[in-house]
């Protein structure tokens, strides 16, 4: 089994670290691991932020362990050439279509929450983000009006078949927990969720079982912060998705707690957390690597079949976190490599 190591820039590297010193500890056997470069670090040392190596690895891999991307060196380069468009160029030449972010609440780190603890202690949930259309991948540029005035364009679209496979995989999700989908889109001002709205009602045919219900982004965002435990899955496009899975991260305590999974439909995948590359604190040990940790987890699980092992880490995640291990991030002073360490002692 072949594990793709995609550090990147800022902490990625440091958090990719921890989590490959938890996958030795568990010694499985047959998982073997290449690195390769991407973002900022691709460009400064190829010229672009997903050099041809670096794909042909993750296209050969069995699973892709991401670190995160973003360098403010290369801020003002080409569109074409920042760093952030490695990720967007690995989920389209993947065709990595469904994001799978949970968010659930360790009851050790109640008090890290924004949220008020009874209503934090709610929270769990798995947001199921489209990764492919919207925005992000419609065509985009930038014009002058009548007047002469600069104007910037994205246009939004989905196609039915674009938003069917992600229902399916949004009801496959409920399906596999409490049974409850909640799919969020902007039907009353948009067209593309108009249909959006069209597709997953008639998809829910397919599954009779699941109790569906149907809500605008902002009364999402509100309900969110206000009610989190009506929650169980979300579906949702991609650039709603990417708000709403911040947003639900530090509800859950940290944005340097959440996992996520991108996945074709094969179930092979790009693990990453979901933070960014957090340029400001690279190299100084104060990174939480736990979202990574529990990536890696999802690795397991998701991608090479190996439930028990993934389970093994999750656990051990929640026996550090109740042996008192915190980073920066959660209220403490423990370092990257001493909340790694933390784990590592809760496996054995």
């Amino acid at each position: 089994m072949l594990v793709a190591l995609l550090p990147g820039d800022g902490i990625g590297p440091e958090v990719i670290t921890e989590a490959v010193r938890v996958l030795d500890a568990l010694a499985l056997p047959g998982l073997v691991f290449e690195k390769a470069l991407v973002g900022g670090a691709a460009y400064k040392a190829t010229g672009h932020p997903l050099p041809a190596a670096t794909l042909e690895l993750a296209k050969r891999a069995d699973a892709i362990l991401f670190g995160a991307v973003g360098d403010p060196d290369c801020d003002n380069l080409e569109r074409r050439l920042r760093p952030e468009q490695a990720i967007l160029g690995l989920r389209k030449e993947l065709q990595l279509f469904a994001n799978l972010r949970p968010a659930t609440l360790f009851s050790e780190l109640t008090d890290a929450s924004a949220l008020r603890p009874e209503v934090a202690a709610q929270i769990d949930m798995v947001i199921v983000r489209e990764l492919n259309g919207d925005v992000y991948f419609g065509e985009k540029g930038m014009r002058k009006n009548a007047d002469g005035k600069r104007e910037g364009y994205d246009i939004m679209s989905y196609n039915e078949d674009e938003v069917r496979r992600i229902a399916r995989v949004g009801f496959e999700t409920a399906m596999a927990r409490g049974k409850k989908l909640c799919s969020v889109d902007k039907a009353n001002v948009l067209e593309t969720s108009q249909l959006w709205r069209d597709v997953v009602i008639e998809t829910h045919a397919e599954y009779p079982d699941v109790a569906l219900s149907h809500m605008y982004v902002d009364n999402a965002a509100m309900q969110l912060v206000r009610n989190p435990g009506q929650f169980d899955v979300i579906v949702t496009g991609n650039l709603f998705g990417d708000i709403l899975s911040d947003q639900a991260s530090m509800c859950a305590g940290s944005i340097g707690m959440l996992p996520s999974a991108s996945l074709d439909a094969n179930q092979k995948g790009l693990y990453e957390p979901i933070h960014g590359s957090a340029p400001d604190i690279a190299g100084q040990g104060k990174a939480n690597p736990l979202a990574t940790i529990l990536s890696a987890a999802m690795m397991l699980r998701y991608s090479l079949g190996l439930a028990d092992a993934a389970d093994r880490i999750e656990a051990a995640v929640a026996k550090a976190l109740a042996n008192g291990a915190r980073s920066p991030d959660l209220g403490g002073k423990d370092s990257t490599t001493e909340m790694g360490d933390a784990v590592i002692a809760a496996l054995t």
